[in-house]
């Protein structure tokens, strides 16, 4: 009978310690989970906050997006190192853990990482914006996005081309779209005994009836040249940078129509030829 008394007071011991180590899990449990909830909250309205108070501001919307994520990304990361202290699981061993593989999946996405970094740098730096006109590496066209990874470009001919954002860095970037006008370096090309003066007085009274034309700074117009078969004049007006493919190609049709009016020849290569020693009878 003493055995079987002792049997029942261990069992009985052991278990009230499986319902204190239940209690006790459960407990941790539910912190647990109360914490990823009010954490994810705590996150989602900081990313919200800091989205809507930089929005307010001249900030370029893509470090404003990429802030924000960055705030609840980190909110998310204490969190999840919250929980797991809660349950007991040694997170010091963990962030050494993952540090390490964070250094093994770094050496062998070199090429992302350089590309992500590069996009910090243009996030921060801003060397354009989402909507200038820029040229890279001979390419060039309409900034349509900017993420961390990747620029998108539009090109004049509606195609999208996807640039890594280490080669944006490591590259010249020609932005034109910064002071918001461009000068067209246009040139035309008159006969040799063409009146200098009523050639350029024609083309400034081109220049003149266009209103996408800006006055100030104001048209160049001069010889460049004095070529083979013509007399290059540079005509060198400033257009807003929207203007300026449409202004370049009705500009050389206005001036060609001009010239026709008053007679001012544009010649087109030619050469004489000159033959010397041929005797009557082979004429």
């Amino acid at each position: 009978m003493e055995s079987l008394f002792e049997q029942l007071d261990l069992f009985s011991g052991l278990f009230g310690q499986l319902q204190e180590v239940g209690l006790t899990l459960g407990l941790n449990i539910g912190v647990a989970i109360a914490l990823f909830f009010v954490g994810r909250w705590l996150a989602k309205f900081l990313r919200r906050f800091v989205k809507q108070s930089l929005g307010k501001t001249r900030i370029d919307r893509t470090l404003v997006a990429f802030a924000s994520n960055m705030s609840y990304y980190v909110i998310m990361a204490f969190v999840l190192l919250a929980i797991l202290g809660r349950l007991g699981i040694e997170t010091t061993s963990l962030i050494a853990l993952i540090g390490a593989a964070g250094l093994a999946i770094g050496l062998s996405l070199q090429g992302s990482l350089a590309n992500f970094a590069a996009g910090i740098l243009l996030i921060i730096f801003r060397p354009f914006r989402v909507g200038d006109w820029i040229e890279v590496s001979g390419i060039s066209g309409h900034v349509e996005d900017i993420e961390l990874l990747t620029t998108m470009l539009r090109t004049l001919d509606s195609r999208t081309v996807v640039i890594p954002n280490r080669k944006l860095t490591d590259d010249n970037i020609i932005n034109y779209s910064t002071v918001g006008i461009l000068r067209l370096d246009l040139v035309v090309g008159v006969a040799y005994n063409s009146d200098l003066k009523q050639v350029k007085t024609v083309i400034r009274q081109v220049l003149s009836e266009d209103e996408r034309i800006l006055l100030e700074p104001a048209p160049t117009v001069g010889v460049l040249e004095l070529a083979d078969s013509s007399i290059n004049v540079a005509v060198r007006p400033w257009v807003k940078t929207a203007d300026y493919m449409p202004v370049s190609l009705s500009v050389y049709e206005a001036i060609k129509t001009r010239f026709d009016g008053v007679g001012i020849e544009i010649p087109f290569p030619q050469r004489d030829l000159h033959v010397y020693g041929l005797s009557r009878e082979h004429v």
